[in-house]
C-alpha cells in the first residue's frame, strides 16, 4: 500500500489509495448494476442488471450534463468512491479483457463486486479522514493499522470479493472511527464563552439534535451546531443556510435535497462526496478540502 502522508494531508492519502471516482476508467457499472426506482432520484424503473437506457455503447452517459433536469437527481450524487474503476480493472484482469458486455460471468463478477468494493472504499475514506484530524491523535497509530489491514481487501480478485465478510470489516474499523468521532466532538462543542456570531440551538432543539433523529425539513438556518452527533440523521429537505457545521458527524446522515447553500461544511465530521452531490449548494457552501474540484 502507498505510505501514509502526513496527518494533515488527508488529500494526498486520497489520491493515493484511488478514492475518487473516475468514470472514464470504468465501464458503467452503476449504470448497470444498481436497482433504480422511479421517484424523486430517478426518473425510472431499473432492475439491477439491465442498463440504463442512457448509457452510451462507449459507457458513458447520454444525458450527463442535464442529469437533474431529466430527473436523475440521484445520478448526480452517487458516488463509488472509485470502486468502479477497481472493479473493472480487475474482471478484465480476471477475464482476459472482457467486461459485463462481453462475458456473463464477468457480469456476475463486477455487479457482485461493485458494492463490496464500495464498502471497502468507504471505510478507507473514513480512515484516512480520521488520519487527518489533530484531536483524533489518541486512535491514530491503531487507525494506521487499520489501513494497512484494509487496503488489500480492495485488491483482491473478483470471486475473493463475493465471499468477503465485509460486516466483520466494518467491525474491524467501526470502533476506531467511533472514537475519533468522540475525541474530536468534545473538543469543538461551542461553551459560553465562545466568539461564534451564529445561533445556539435551543435546549429543545438540541434534543432533537441526535443520531438517528427525524430532522425531515427542519429548519436549522444559522445554528452554531458545532460538536453535534448526527450520524444516521434524517436531514431530507432541511435547512441548513449559514449554519456552522465544525465536527458535526455526518457519517451516513441522509442529506437529500438539504439546503446548505452559505453553509459551513469545511470541518464537518465523514461528509462523503456523495452526500456533499446530494445538498443544494451555492458558492458560499464550504466544503472539506477533499471534496474540493
Amino acid at each position: 500500500m502507498p505510505p501514509v502522508p502526513a496527518a494533515d494531508d488527508r488529500s494526498l492519502l486520497v489520491e493515493q489509495l484511488d478514492l475518487r471516482s473516475d468514470c472514464s476508467r470504468c465501464t458503467g457499472l452503476c449504470c448497470v448494476g444498481l436497482h433504480l426506482v422511479r421517484s424523486a432520484d430517478f426518473a425510472i424503473d431499473k432492475p439491477a442488471g439491465t442498463p440504463c437506457p442512457n448509457l452510451r455503447d462507449d459507457f458513458g452517459c447520454r444525458i450527463h450534463a442535464g442529469l437533474r433536469e431529466s430527473g436523475f437527481p440521484g445520478c448526480v450524487a452517487y458516488d463509488c468512491l472509485g470502486a468502479g474503476q477497481r472493479v473493472t480493472a480487475a474482471v478484465r484482469s480476471a477475464h482476459d479483457g472482457a467486461t459485463w458486455r462481453d462475458d456473463p460471468v464477468a457480469a456476475l463478477d463486477a455487479f457482485a463486486a461493485l458494492p463490496v468494493v464500495t464498502q471497502i472504499h468507504e471505510l478507507l475514506w473514513y480512515l484516512a479522514e480520521v488520519l487527518s484530524l489533530p484531536a483524533a491523535a489518541p486512535v491514530h497509530d491503531d487507525a494506521r493499522r487499520a489501513l494497512d489491514r484494509t487496503v488489500p481487501l480492495a485488491g483482491l480478485a473478483p470471486a475473493d470479493l463475493r465471499a468477503l465478510d465485509v460486516g466483520a470489516v466494518r467491525r474491524d474499523v467501526g470502533p476506531l472511527v467511533d472514537r475519533a468521532s468522540a475525541l474530536v466532538r468534545d473538543a469543538a462543542r461551542p461553551d459560553a464563552g465562545s466568539g461564534s456570531t451564529r445561533r445556539r440551538a435551543t435546549a429543545g432543539a438540541r434534543r432533537r439534535l441526535r443520531p438517528g433523529a427525524d430532522l425531515v425539513g427542519a429548519d436549522l438556518r444559522g445554528l452554531d451546531l458545532s460538536g453535534t452527533d448526527l450520524r444516521g440523521a434524517l436531514l431530507l429537505g432541511a435547512d441548513l443556510r449559514g449554519s456552522r457545521l465544525d465536527a458535526v458527524d455526518l457519517l451516513g446522515a441522509d442529506l437529500r435535497g438539504a439546503d446548505a447553500r452559505g453553509a459551513d461544511l469545511s470541518r464537518a465530521l465523514f461528509l462523503t462526496p456523495a452526500q456533499a452531490g446530494a445538498v443544494r449548494r451555492d458558492e458560499h457552501t464550504a466544503l472539506p478540502a477533499a471534496l474540493r474540484p
